[in-house]
């Protein structure tokens, strides 16, 4: 647990969040500023500070952060229709918390990156 990360401080309980999921190795919860109507945060109960950061002996957890987020999307109602899964790596690609975190979008039409 990193003290001075506010993902570490919610996942340790100290900081109060809407958590909707959580195991052995993840937790989920509700964004405080949602971008779409569904906007769930995927995080490693490990400190990673980011995707850059991950090393071989993590890949199974990168691979579990992705099946919990997609079976999320189906329990949102958001699966059918569609959603998009993004982790931001480093301040340029907007990561705000130095935390390794996958955001889970849906619930509207996102429109086309790029």
């Amino acid at each position: 647990m990193n003290k001075d990360c506010i993902f570490c401080r919610i996942i340790s309980g100290e900081i109060q969040s809407d958590i909707i999921y959580q195991d052995e190795e993840v937790i989920a919860i509700r964004d405080i500023n949602p971008q779409a109507p569904t906007h769930l945060l995927v995080l490693p109960r490990a400190h990673i500070p980011s995707l850059a950061d991950v090393g071989a002996d993590q890949e199974q957890l990168l691979g579990h952060l992705v099946h919990v987020a997609n079976e999320l999307a189906k329990s949102e109602g958001i699966a059918e229709k569609g959603y998009r899964l993004v982790i931001n790596c480093g301040l340029e690609a907007g990561q705000e918390v130095p935390h390794l975190h996958l955001h889970l979008l849906g619930g509207r039409p996102l429109g086309k990156l790029g």
